[in-house]
């Protein structure tokens, strides 16, 4: 099961903000040194790029993603998860407002 919340972390106050506010998401430091962001997706169409491999969470709400090297947009609704190869770009196509929490792996 999922953590429902972070203990012991530092939040950075400035907010991540793309696509005109669309997407905005806070970056969450863990002691350890790994870092984790927790965001809002409202619905459009967006296209992003990643250096390190993430796995997106989607907490709540409804989204397709096009992965790289993929062809055909896959379904998530809250509750699922995708992975994204470091070094790569992936699309999503929001329908419904989402919540994630996207963690970076080194």
């Amino acid at each position: 099961m999922a953590q429902s919340q972070f203990d012991n972390v530092t939040v950075v106050k400035k907010a991540n903000v793309y696509y005109e506010g669309k997407v905005t998401s806070r970056t969450v430091l863990f002691q350890e040194g790994s870092k984790k962001t927790l965001g809002i997706l409202m619905p459009g169409e967006y296209d992003f790029g990643t250096d390190e491999k993430e796995i997106m969470e989607i907490l709540d709400g409804e989204l397709l993603v096009k992965l790289p090297g993929e062809n055909v947009w896959k379904e998530i609704k809250g509750g699922e998860s995708f992975e994204v190869p470091a070094k790569s770009r992936f699309q999503l196509n929001v329908k419904k407002i989402s919540d994630y929490c996207c963690s970076y792996i080194a």
